[in-house]
Protein backbone atom coordinates (compact mmCIF):
# COMPACT_ATOMS: atom_id res chain seq x y z
CA UNK A 1 0.00 0.00 0.00
CA UNK A 2 1.22 3.53 -1.00
CA UNK A 3 2.33 6.23 1.59
CA UNK A 4 -1.08 8.46 1.34
CA UNK A 5 -0.34 11.24 -1.05
CA UNK A 6 -1.46 14.08 1.73
CA UNK A 7 -0.09 17.03 -0.76
CA UNK A 8 -1.29 16.06 -4.18
CA UNK A 9 -3.95 18.66 -4.55
CA UNK A 10 -2.63 20.82 -2.50
CA UNK A 11 -0.78 23.36 -4.62
CA UNK A 12 2.08 24.71 -2.62
CA UNK A 13 3.52 28.01 -3.18
CA UNK A 14 6.72 27.46 -5.86
CA UNK A 15 9.59 26.48 -2.75
CA UNK A 16 12.49 29.00 -3.56
CA UNK A 17 16.08 27.48 -4.14
CA UNK A 18 18.16 30.39 -2.26
CA UNK A 19 19.44 28.91 1.49
CA UNK A 20 17.94 32.19 2.94
CA UNK A 21 13.94 31.01 1.38
CA UNK A 22 14.87 27.36 2.36
CA UNK A 23 15.98 28.57 5.92
CA UNK A 24 12.58 30.71 6.47
CA UNK A 25 10.76 27.55 5.47
CA UNK A 26 12.60 25.46 7.71
CA UNK A 27 11.90 27.96 10.63
CA UNK A 28 8.19 28.55 10.21
CA UNK A 29 7.98 24.56 10.01
CA UNK A 30 9.74 24.26 13.42
CA UNK A 31 7.82 27.34 15.04
CA UNK A 32 4.58 25.25 13.91
CA UNK A 33 5.47 22.13 15.20
CA UNK A 34 6.07 24.11 18.77
CA UNK A 35 2.82 25.86 18.80
CA UNK A 36 0.65 23.53 17.60
CA UNK A 37 2.39 21.29 20.99
CA UNK A 38 1.88 23.80 23.22
CA UNK A 39 -1.60 25.59 21.54
CA UNK A 40 -3.14 23.05 19.77
CA UNK A 41 -4.11 23.38 16.52
CA UNK A 42 -7.03 26.51 16.29
CA UNK A 43 -5.68 28.38 19.07
CA UNK A 44 -2.05 28.32 17.06
CA UNK A 45 -2.54 31.79 15.40
CA UNK A 46 -0.68 31.99 11.71
CA UNK A 47 0.85 35.74 13.03
CA UNK A 48 2.52 33.75 16.06
CA UNK A 49 3.97 31.25 13.66
CA UNK A 50 5.68 33.83 11.76
CA UNK A 51 6.56 35.60 14.85
CA UNK A 52 8.23 32.10 16.44
CA UNK A 53 9.96 31.92 13.13
CA UNK A 54 11.40 35.64 12.88
CA UNK A 55 9.56 35.51 9.43
CA UNK A 56 6.76 38.62 7.84
CA UNK A 57 3.42 36.94 8.17
CA UNK A 58 2.98 38.18 4.67
CA UNK A 59 6.78 35.67 3.87
CA UNK A 60 4.33 32.85 5.43
CA UNK A 61 2.02 33.18 2.34
CA UNK A 62 4.97 32.92 0.13
CA UNK A 63 5.72 29.50 2.07
CA UNK A 64 2.42 28.30 2.58
CA UNK A 65 -1.43 29.27 1.58
CA UNK A 66 -2.96 28.51 4.82
CA UNK A 67 -1.99 27.10 8.49
CA UNK A 68 -4.02 24.00 7.45
CA UNK A 69 -1.57 23.33 4.27
CA UNK A 70 1.29 24.00 6.70
CA UNK A 71 -0.33 21.30 8.84
CA UNK A 72 -0.54 18.59 5.90
CA UNK A 73 3.11 19.44 5.15
CA UNK A 74 4.18 18.60 8.58
CA UNK A 75 2.04 15.50 8.59
CA UNK A 76 3.25 14.59 5.16
CA UNK A 77 6.74 14.51 6.68
CA UNK A 78 5.95 12.65 9.57
CA UNK A 79 4.98 10.18 6.86
CA UNK A 80 7.61 10.19 4.70
CA UNK A 81 10.16 9.48 8.27
CA UNK A 82 8.02 6.38 8.97
CA UNK A 83 8.51 5.20 5.48
CA UNK A 84 11.91 5.63 5.62
CA UNK A 85 12.35 3.72 8.98
CA UNK A 86 13.62 -0.05 8.71
CA UNK A 87 10.88 -2.31 9.74
CA UNK A 88 12.47 -5.66 9.49
CA UNK A 89 12.78 -7.57 12.91
CA UNK A 90 16.50 -7.99 13.37
CA UNK A 91 16.54 -12.14 13.32
CA UNK A 92 19.58 -12.14 15.19
CA UNK A 93 18.01 -11.09 18.46
CA UNK A 94 15.23 -12.78 20.50
CA UNK A 95 11.49 -11.98 19.54
CA UNK A 96 10.60 -9.76 22.37
CA UNK A 97 13.60 -8.12 21.91
CA UNK A 98 13.69 -7.89 18.18
CA UNK A 99 10.20 -6.38 18.89
CA UNK A 100 11.20 -3.68 21.32
CA UNK A 101 14.32 -2.82 19.23
CA UNK A 102 11.74 -2.34 16.60
CA UNK A 103 9.85 0.34 18.72
CA UNK A 104 12.41 2.15 19.51
CA UNK A 105 13.86 2.97 16.10
CA UNK A 106 10.08 3.89 15.03
CA UNK A 107 9.40 5.99 18.05
CA UNK A 108 12.70 7.69 17.38
CA UNK A 109 12.09 9.03 14.13
CA UNK A 110 7.99 9.86 15.73
CA UNK A 111 8.92 12.17 18.22
CA UNK A 112 10.17 15.09 16.55
CA UNK A 113 6.54 15.44 15.00
CA UNK A 114 4.35 15.31 18.52
CA UNK A 115 2.79 18.82 18.05
CA UNK A 116 2.30 17.82 14.31
CA UNK A 117 0.04 14.97 14.94
CA UNK A 118 -1.90 15.97 17.72
CA UNK A 119 -3.06 19.24 15.89
CA UNK A 120 -3.61 16.92 13.15
CA UNK A 121 -6.08 14.82 15.68
CA UNK A 122 -7.81 18.01 16.74
CA UNK A 123 -7.95 18.91 13.06
CA UNK A 124 -9.72 16.45 11.54
CA UNK A 125 -13.03 16.21 14.36
CA UNK A 126 -14.14 19.13 12.38
CA UNK A 127 -12.78 18.96 9.15
CA UNK A 128 -14.21 16.03 6.58
CA UNK A 129 -11.79 15.85 4.15
CA UNK A 130 -8.67 15.51 6.26
CA UNK A 131 -10.81 12.93 9.11
CA UNK A 132 -10.83 11.01 5.07
CA UNK A 133 -7.19 11.20 4.68
CA UNK A 134 -6.73 10.28 8.51
CA UNK A 135 -7.88 7.09 7.68
CA UNK A 136 -6.32 6.57 4.48
CA UNK A 137 -2.93 7.46 7.15
CA UNK A 138 -4.66 4.68 9.49
CA UNK A 139 -4.61 2.15 7.17
CA UNK A 140 -1.55 2.58 5.96
CA UNK A 141 0.27 2.11 8.72
CA UNK A 142 -1.39 -0.65 9.29
CA UNK A 143 -0.35 -2.50 6.41
CA UNK A 144 2.88 -1.64 7.28
CA UNK A 145 2.43 -3.33 10.92
CA UNK A 146 0.65 -5.90 9.16
CA UNK A 147 4.09 -6.99 7.05
CA UNK A 148 5.96 -7.27 10.17
CA UNK A 149 3.97 -9.39 11.81
CA UNK A 150 3.71 -11.59 8.89
CA UNK A 151 7.69 -11.77 8.64
CA UNK A 152 7.37 -12.68 12.50
CA UNK A 153 5.00 -15.57 12.27
CA UNK A 154 7.92 -17.41 9.90
CA UNK A 155 9.87 -16.92 13.29
CA UNK A 156 9.86 -20.37 15.86
CA UNK A 157 7.31 -20.41 18.77
CA UNK A 158 4.85 -18.02 16.40
CA UNK A 159 1.34 -18.94 16.87
CA UNK A 160 -0.04 -19.77 13.31
CA UNK A 161 -3.74 -18.93 13.60
CA UNK A 162 -3.07 -15.45 14.02
CA UNK A 163 -5.96 -12.50 13.33
CA UNK A 164 -2.74 -10.85 11.60
CA UNK A 165 -5.31 -7.82 9.97
CA UNK A 166 -7.12 -7.27 12.90
CA UNK A 167 -4.21 -7.14 15.53
CA UNK A 168 -2.32 -5.11 13.28
CA UNK A 169 -4.81 -2.31 13.04
CA UNK A 170 -5.07 -2.14 16.85
CA UNK A 171 -1.46 -1.88 17.49
CA UNK A 172 -1.52 0.89 15.04
CA UNK A 173 -3.94 2.67 16.60
CA UNK A 174 -2.19 1.78 20.00
CA UNK A 175 1.02 3.56 18.44
CA UNK A 176 -0.80 6.73 17.04
CA UNK A 177 -2.26 7.10 20.38
CA UNK A 178 1.31 6.59 22.22
CA UNK A 179 2.37 9.60 20.07
CA UNK A 180 -0.25 11.67 20.86
CA UNK A 181 0.62 11.17 24.21
CA UNK A 182 4.48 11.49 23.95
CA UNK A 183 5.36 14.95 25.79
CA UNK A 184 8.12 15.69 27.23
CA UNK A 185 8.20 12.33 30.12
CA UNK A 186 10.03 9.91 28.18
CA UNK A 187 10.11 7.38 31.20
CA UNK A 188 6.00 7.49 30.59
CA UNK A 189 6.92 6.97 26.76
CA UNK A 190 9.40 3.96 27.50
CA UNK A 191 6.55 2.23 29.57
CA UNK A 192 4.04 2.64 26.97
CA UNK A 193 6.44 1.13 24.49
CA UNK A 194 7.56 -2.03 26.71
CA UNK A 195 3.66 -2.33 27.32
CA UNK A 196 3.24 -2.52 23.99
CA UNK A 197 6.22 -5.11 23.40
CA UNK A 198 4.78 -7.16 26.00
CA UNK A 199 1.73 -7.09 24.08
CA UNK A 200 2.86 -7.72 20.87
CA UNK A 201 5.00 -10.52 22.14
CA UNK A 202 2.08 -12.65 23.66
CA UNK A 203 -0.23 -12.19 20.32
CA UNK A 204 2.53 -13.27 18.22
CA UNK A 205 4.77 -15.88 20.46
CA UNK A 206 3.55 -18.82 22.31
CA UNK A 207 4.79 -18.84 25.94
CA UNK A 208 7.12 -21.38 25.70
CA UNK A 209 10.97 -19.74 26.12
CA UNK A 210 11.98 -17.08 23.40
CA UNK A 211 14.41 -18.59 20.61
CA UNK A 212 17.35 -16.74 18.82
CA UNK A 213 17.05 -17.31 14.94
CA UNK A 214 20.03 -17.94 13.30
Amino acid sequence: MKRPALLAREMLPAAGHQKRSLDKRERLKAAALARFGDAGYERAAIEDIARDARVAVGGFYRHFRSKRQLLLVLVDDLLRELEGVNLRPDATFPPRVALRELLDRAFSADLRYVGAYRAWEEAARSDPALARLRAEVRAWTASRVARVFTALQQWPGARPDLDIPGLAAMMSSLFWNMLADAGADRRSLRRSIDAATHLMFHALFTDGPPQRRR
